[in-house]
């Protein structure tokens, strides 16, 4: 385990080499995600899998403040790397872990306060999903603390170049995880309960291997003096963290308002779409590691004050990911059907039903991938320079094209619509963000 100076060497090589181990990484993240829902649709029936996919943006939105604000912690640390100050890297760390642990704690009472309102009262959730809906994501929201522990770590780790830790850590949370759904959902029959409840544990070994390891990293080994409250940094993190984490509930709020929409469909169509999203990951996760690459490369150097090498990583940043994004849409769009069918019992009686709205959907999202990707990028170029209002302004972008798309467009091209909602999301958020980084770029100087 070693941190990696990224303003020196071929930035192509950088990025890839940074980015890897993150895509290994979150290839194990989502095998489970995947595993997940294949155990629920497949033991526990279509109504536990359309029972997630109800919770699943409601989830997201708690969950993204907590990973909005490490987001935003790991800027500063990046920054302070590039610039050689050892000093403040572990200050910056320090003050990010108090953070980071009041923030979930405000979290977990917010969630487990509001669930119950907002998934009746705003989504509209069936009632005979109702139940299980809320039992998944009390469990899931109990584990909250879990989920900001991993975060801040890995967030810290891969400021300074440390990339392979969390692949570890996910790997370990991979098979974990598939292990205790076999016992949880399929011996056990615990049905979502068992699914959140081996989500959660997975989690936690992840969250404990990266403990174990992140002590050892001269860059990150802060002891008392740095834990001490610091107002001024900690305003300073708040201030790059706020951003990202607003970014997220609005970004939220967006979702939810398309999941309501899909709610009024019934629970066959909720369960086609979201075994399509159980696949969002897949499709992203090249994408969230480019984005991970792209804002400790951005920040490494913006630290550095080095404006030509900043601005040829963006350029090999984005060109690998168009290229990466084609190859996974067009993988995708010859096995969808086959993955989707992990999904659904094949006993089951909608299962045709099932398949056919998770298929269009997986298409019509296939086409717009590669915007998704480059979103990624020059979002996380931006934040590594410190910029973290325009990621959040994107935010209100994807909300207002997410909801409008989804409000306007099924009007015109029936329940179909909706799928349109998530490439227009995309589309509004990357026209702001490409405006803002070539504008910015172009008048920066050191």
């Amino acid at each position: 385990m070693r941190a990696t100076d990224m303003t020196r060497g071929k930035p192509a090589r950088l990025i890839m080499a940074f980015a890897l181990p993150m895509m290994a990484g979150n290839v194990c993240q989502q095998l489970y995600t995947i595993v997940d829902g294949a155990f629920v649709g497949r033991f526990a029936g279509i109504d536990a899998l359309a029972a997630v996919g109800a919770a699943d943006w409601l989830c997201w939105m708690f969950l993204g403040v907590v990973t909005g604000f490490t987001q935003g912690f790991s800027v500063l640390i990046s920054q302070r790397f590039g610039a050689q100050d050892t000093q403040g890297v572990r200050r910056a760390a320090a003050q990010s872990v108090l953070l980071t642990a009041l923030i979930a704690a405000g979290v977990i009472v917010l969630s487990q306060t509001l669930m119950t309102a907002i998934l009746r009262g705003a989504l509209h959730t069936p009632e005979d999903i109702f139940p299980q809906a809320v039992l998944y994501l009390r469990i899931i929201m109990c584990g909250v603390p879990i989920y900001a522990a991993y975060n801040v770590m890995a967030a810290m780790l891969r400021a300074v170049g440390d990339s392979k830790t969390p692949l570890l850590s996910m790997l370990i949370a991979s098979f974990v995880n598939i292990a205790l759904d076999g016992l949880f959902v399929i011996a056990f029959r615990w049905g979502v309960a068992g699914a959140a409840a081996a989500t959660l544990i997975a989690q936690a070994s992840a969250a404990l291997y990266c403990l174990s390891l992140v002590r050892r990293l001269p860059a990150l080994r802060f002891g008392r003096e740095d834990m001490k409250w610091d107002g001024v940094l900690a305003r300073r993190l708040i201030f790059l963290g706020s951003p990202t984490a607003a970014q997220n509930v609005i970004i939220g709020l967006g979702g939810m308002a398309v999941q309501r929409v899909i709610n009024s469909y019934g629970s066959v169509f909720i369960a086609g779409f979201t075994a399509t999203n159980k696949l969002y990951g897949i499709m992203e996760m090249a994408a969230v590691s480019y984005g991970g690459a792209m804002a400790a490369y951005a920040g490494q150097n913006y630290g550095a004050g080095q404006k030509e090498r900043l601005k040829n990583g963006v350029r090999a940043g984005a060109a690998m990911a168009l290229i990466t994004s084609c190859a996974i849409a067009a993988a995708l769009f010859l096995s969808g059907r086959a993955v989707l069918s992990l999904f659904v019992d094949p006993e089951a009686a909608q299962r045709e039903e099932v398949l056919s709205v998770a298929l269009r959907y997986l298409h019509i999202m296939l086409g717009g991938l590669f915007i998704l990707y480059l979103l990624y990028v020059y979002r996380s170029a931006l934040q590594g320079m410190g910029d973290t209002v325009t990621p959040m302004l994107s935010g209100g972008a994807e909300m207002v094209m997410r909801v409008s798309a989804a409000l306007l467009l099924p009007a015109l091209l029936g329940q179909d619509g909706i799928f349109f909602a998530e490439p227009a999301a995309w589309t509004g958020a990357e026209v702001l963000l490409m405006i803002t980084y070539y504008r910015t770029i172009k008048k920066l100087s050191f």
